[in-house]
């Protein structure tokens, strides 16, 4: 599998990010487990989303695309593998009980290639736009719609309804400007959309990561966010670093603790259940720390000093 070149992120860029940070753990592929099979009942509009057998679903015969890059469909399947498939395709109903694609041959063809049995697809009904355009919409406006999820309405709109973002905007009673602000979120890498999609990032992180055109350093940001609940504004200000391309402060060589500060250390440990550090720079300055859980924790380090003398 032909993997993507590794972009090398720069003089300082990992102290920026925090370095490595492993959040896989946190993330489920999207599979649209909540979505019927297709032929357990019929689709409430155009606009829902079903899961269809592999074996239902056939190219569309009239597919410009003729050729597909198998490195690039592998590496989209391993994607599919981990993070699930984002954007479903769109299907129209044959009458022979088959399905046939009207966007995303090369989303299909890498489903297979990942093993999934089930796609999940909009079935849509070619013989009446006007409904179609009406389904969308009505969509649109379900107030449990993710941020992916509206993005997509949006593309779909303007790709099987030939409306333009400004026709768009209007159809959804929304500003232009907000409606190509969802269509930028599809242009960021699938972990970025599938951490937004599940609520592991917001719309706002979102905005601020558009902002740089490397997908690698897009990706480790989204990590550090998910990881450590880091705040819209303090993203804004890791990117503007980086695009400013400033080296971090080194940070203060720690220094070995002489003897008498280790005894130190020890002597107040078994009073305070180790949870007390001890930082020295070189000049002899520096700072104890005791952590602490709750009140009465507090109240038992009282307790220990009092009955120590301490």
């Amino acid at each position: 599998m032909a993997s993507r070149p590794q972009r090398g992120p720069g003089r300082g860029l990992d102290a920026i990010l925090g370095g490595s940070i492993d959040v896989d753990k946190l993330r489920k592929p999207v599979g649209y487990v909540n979505k019927e099979v297709v032929g357990a009942k019929e689709p409430q509009d155009t606009a829902d989303i079903l899961r269809i057998p592999v074996g239902m679903i056939e190219p569309n015969p009239f597919q410009p695309r003729m050729s597909f890059d198998k490195d690039a469909l592998e590496e989209l399947a391993e994607s599919i593998r981990t993070f699930g498939l984002i954007q479903p395709i769109t299907v129209r109903k044959r009458a022979e009980g088959k399905y046939q694609i009207i966007s995303g041959e090369r989303r299909f063809r890498a489903c297979r290639i990942a093993g999934m049995d089930m796609i999940p697809a909009y079935i849509r009904d070619a013989n009446d736009q006007g409904m179609l355009e009406m389904a969308i919409v009505e969509n649109i406006q379900r107030e449990n719609l993710d941020p992916i999820e509206v993005a997509m309405s949006y593309q779909r709109l303007i790709e099987e309804c030939s409306l333009t973002q400004e026709q768009m905007a209007e159809r959804v009673g929304k500003k232009r400007a907000s409606v190509t602000n969802y269509l930028r979120l599809l242009k960021l890498p699938a972990k970025v959309q599938h951490d937004l999609k599940v609520g592991l990032l917001s719309v706002g992180h979102a905005k601020v990561l558009l902002g740089i055109e490397d997908q690698n350093i897009q990706e480790e940001l989204c990590d550090v966010v998910v990881k450590t609940g880091m705040s819209v504004r303090q993203l804004e200000e890791k990117v503007r670093k980086i695009l400013k391309g400033e080296a971090p402060q080194k940070p203060q060589q720690e220094q070995s603790l002489p003897d008498e500060y280790v005894k130190v250390l020890e002597h107040m440990g078994r009073y305070f259940g180790n949870n007390i550090s001890l930082r020295r720079s070189a000049s002899g300055k520096g700072t104890m720390t005791i952590r602490f859980d709750s009140d009465e924790e507090m109240q038992k380090f009282l307790s220990a000093l009092e009955e120590n003398n301490l």
